[in-house]
């Protein structure tokens, strides 16, 4: 195993309305800078960061890596930004006399919510050791985490606050959004909140030509009555799902409505998760959808749901996330966006 240190480093610059100090973070959502030298960057190691630290978000077609990587060398770092959002440094130092890879992480190290972590080994073969024992994969699990919290953080200072004070009078919860999210549809059991839409790079394999793509992602928020925990299963929770949608969520033709898709490489999964302070557990949801009702299917995109029971309510929640975007640019901000917004939910009553 390997032996961790939490460190904490404040760069005093200004103050957000958060009263943090410190320059806000650069550098894109999804993107891991990895310092070290050269020859060990061109060394096998880079197949190991590869396979542990780019990570898949899935089914979702085309692929969602968790992280794509770009190397710097020491002194390329020191002479350029130190204000990236995720950084790893991997350096060998002969002096480093422990049996074990010295892992350390450092917060705020050079601007708010920046997560640095130090990886110390005393030699080559120790740190192609580590990696093979499966070391990288915590380290991606505190990227990972820190990834969509920074975002949590930063829309906390939004303050939707007539958005929430219809959430909290009719499902009893507040989140946390991006500045101008907009109620589009308000129903007793169901919102539909959409997110200011963004202009992202579409890249084409095939030319160095880039355009602009329109991305239109927001959230939906529908509740229905608790009986069981039973109603948690993945064919109740899509069921649910569809139902709720095939009534509240139209497209613009008539008949259609946005539903589940069931092909096998996109069938959705779900796994037991928390809210960002641990206090509402529940389970996640993630797959495709595409809108149905008439022989001929349409258009769709990418959902990530949230599903809990509120406790003083007697209801299940879902707060589901969706992403309609262009195929040939990455997904990742949108969907890292999504995840902070179902990660910040509180209970109010």
């Amino acid at each position: 195993m390997h032996r961790i240190k939490f460190l904490a480093v404040f760069s005093p610059t200004f103050r957000n309305r958060s009263n943090r100090l410190g320059p806000v973070v650069a550098g894109e959502i999804g993107k891991l800078l990895v310092v070290c030298d050269k020859p060990l960057w061109d060394s096998e190691l880079k197949t190991s960061l590869d396979s542990s630290l780019t990570q898949f978000i899935l089914p979702y077609f085309p692929d969602v890596a968790t992280f794509m990587l770009f190397h710097k060398t020491p002194k390329h770092f020191d002479k350029g930004v130190k204000t990236y959002r995720s950084i790893l440094f991997i350096a060998l130092d002969p002096n480093h006399k422990d049996s074990k890879v010295l892992v350390e992480k450092r917060k705020d190290v050079w601007a708010i919510d920046q997560l640095v972590i130090d990886i110390t080994a005393k030699d080559e073969n120790q740190l192609v050791e580590f990696c093979k024992n499966g070391g990288l994969l915590k380290v991606h699990d505190e990227f990972d985490h820190m990834e969509w919290k920074r975002i949590t953080n930063n829309f906390k200072e939004s303050r939707n606050r007539i958005v929430n004070e219809r959430l909290a009078k009719n499902f009893g919860l507040n989140l946390y959004m991006p500045r101008g999210s907009t109620l589009l549809t308000e129903k007793p059991n169901f919102f539909r909140i959409e997110f200011p839409v963004a202009n992202r790079p579409i890249e084409f394999s095939n030319a160095n030509a880039q355009d602009k793509g329109t991305v239109i992602s927001g959230i939906m928020v529908y509740q229905y009555d608790y009986a069981d925990s039973s109603q948690f299963s993945l064919e109740n929770l899509i069921a649910a799902r569809d139902t709720m949608l095939r009534y509240n969520a139209p497209y613009h033709i008539p008949g259609m409505y946005m539903g589940t898709q069931f092909a096998p490489l996109v069938y959705p999964e779900i796994n037991s998760s928390i809210n960002m302070d641990n206090s509402v557990p529940g389970v996640e949801m993630r797959g495709m959808y595409v809108f149905v009702g008439r022989p001929m299917h349409t258009t769709g995109g990418a959902f990530w749901a949230f599903h809990f029971k509120h406790p003083k309510r007697k209801k299940l929640v879902c707060i589901s996330g969706y992403l309609d975007a262009p195929a040939t640019t990455s997904w990742i901000h949108q969907l890292r966006e999504i995840q902070a917004v179902f990660k910040s939910v509180q209970l109010v009553d």
